[in-house]
């Protein structure tokens, strides 16, 4: 008869974190695009979120290197997809905010990709 008391751990989805040359910069493009107050900084990482809500990260790394999209010699690692009512207001604001859109756009009229101030590629979608 087994007596193994141990338990499973409760694991909660707590943050994603972006690597970038000025985590203060990151943090307030996502901020004023999201909405979210930043919560932690300091000079090497901040941290952008709701009480009781997931968060995004963003850390200082030395020698980053943003990604190439679509040029695959540095590849994205990851993306965020965020929602809109209407994709050209939504590019326009984020385009204010210092987001940079490239040349190459895979389906404009559903999804446009953007690029934020470190190189990171996200995509705003039509919710409709």
């Amino acid at each position: 008869m087994s007596t193994d008391t141990t338990s499973t751990p409760e694991f909660r989805y707590v943050a994603v974190t972006f690597d970038c040359p000025d985590p203060a910069e990151l943090a307030r493009f996502y901020s004023e695009l999201l909405g979210h107050p930043t919560i932690f900084s300091n000079d090497d990482f901040a941290l952008i979120g709701k009480e009781g809500e997931a968060g995004l990260g963003f850390n200082r790394l030395a020698d980053y290197r943003p990604p190439t999209w679509p040029d695959p010699a540095q590849e994205k690692q990851a993306h965020i997809e965020l929602g809109v009512a209407d994709l050209d207001a939504a590019e326009k604001r984020l385009l204010g905010l210092g987001a940079t859109k490239p040349a190459f756009q895979p389906a404009p009229d559903r999804w446009r990709v953007l690029l934020d101030p470190a190189g990171h590629p996200f995509c705003i979608s039509s919710l409709v």
